[in-house]
């Protein structure tokens, strides 16, 4: 069976980084110094990973920083990367260390912003948690209803960080709980825990605001 380090990942002479996985990309850089396929890992996750950081975040401005800083991890970190490994849930990890990091360097608690296309009538949170149930273990037996704007985005901004990691990675983001554990560095049972939790200090603080 061939390895990621016994393929040959491309041809010089044509480049062609569509058909190669992240994981790919990543070795060819690491392997190569090819800084081509490392600014197509940059272009990948442009828009997906600015968009978690700024709700994780809540500041525009942060989540660029935090960006900047975690593809300069990944830099640095590469030659860590272990074969076999997803890509995605690995930047992820830096880059919610990153952001955490950032929180605690700035000192202050920064309120959380989520944009108003997350509550359309396409992603609304029965949608997430449908697809969540779909896939694994049932999270809880009662949805919320993401439909309610305001007061959810108030509810999700009281819930302790822990809570909201889970939630951006799981909901907003689609990664499976093993993703999501190998991204927050936690186990498989403790993600489907946090959820659980979540749920039901979201139905408390929406039930409450009524």
């Amino acid at each position: 069976m061939n390895t990621l380090t016994d393929r040959n990942l491309y041809d010089y002479n044509v480049q062609n980084f569509d058909a190669l996985t992240d994981e790919e990309l990543l070795l060819a850089y690491r392997t190569e110094g090819d800084r081509d396929a490392f600014e197509e890992l940059v272009k990948r996750y442009e828009r997906e990973l600015f968009n978690y950081l700024r709700h994780y975040l809540g500041d525009a401005e942060m989540a660029e920083d935090v960006f900047q800083t975690t593809f300069f991890q990944i830099h640095q970190k590469c030659e860590s990367f272990e074969e076999g490994r997803a890509f995605r849930p690995w930047l992820y990890r830096i880059a919610t260390n990153q952001a955490i990091d950032t929180k605690r360097r700035n000192k202050r608690h920064v309120a959380v912003s989520l944009d108003a296309q997350m509550y359309n009538g396409e992603n609304t949170w029965n949608a997430y948690a449908a697809q969540l149930s779909s896939e694994e273990d049932d999270p809880g037996d009662s949805a919320i209803d993401f439909e309610c704007g305001m007061q959810v985005r108030e509810a999700v901004e009281q819930l302790p960080e822990v809570l909201r990691q889970v939630l951006y990675l799981v909901y907003f983001q689609g990664m499976k709980y093993r993703e999501a554990a190998d991204a927050l560095g936690i186990p498989f049972g403790t993600i489907k825990s946090r959820l659980n939790i979540a749920f039901k200090k979201l139905q408390y603080l929406l039930a409450k605001a009524v």
